[in-house]
C-alpha cells in the first residue's frame, strides 16, 4: 500500500474554527473543523480560546493542540475527500 506522507508547515486561523494549512509540496487546505468538534477529543476544541492555541507538532509536521488532539497530515492533506467521511464518523462520536 502506497501512503503519500505530508508535513505541515504553517497554520493559520481563518475563520472561527476555521484554518488554513500549507503542506510540504506546496498546497495548502481551509479547513473548516467545526462539524466534526465532537466527542471526547475534539469538543473540548469548541472554545475557541483552546482552539485557537493550535500549534505545530516539530516531531511529526502536524497539527496538535493542548488537550491532545491532533490529526494525521495525510488527512488533513487530502481534506477535501476525506472531510466528508469524517464529519459522517463524528456523528456517532459520544
Amino acid at each position: 500500500m502506497n501512503h503519500s506522507i505530508y508535513r505541515v508547515v504553517s497554520v493559520r486561523v481563518s475563520a472561527p474554527y476555521t484554518l488554513q494549512v500549507e503542506f510540504d509540496d506546496d498546497t495548502s487546505q481551509v479547513i473548516d473543523f467545526q462539524p466534526i468538534l465532537r466527542g471526547e477529543l475534539y469538543a473540548p476544541l469548541l472554545d475557541i480560546t483552546l482552539f485557537n492555541q493550535v500549534q505545530i507538532d516539530p516531531e511529526v509536521n502536524t497539527l496538535v493542540w493542548p488537550n491532545g488532539a491532533d490529526f494525521d497530515p495525510a488527512t488533513l492533506h487530502d481534506w477535501a475527500e476525506d472531510g466528508k467521511e469524517l464529519t459522517t464518523l463524528s456523528q456517532h462520536w459520544q
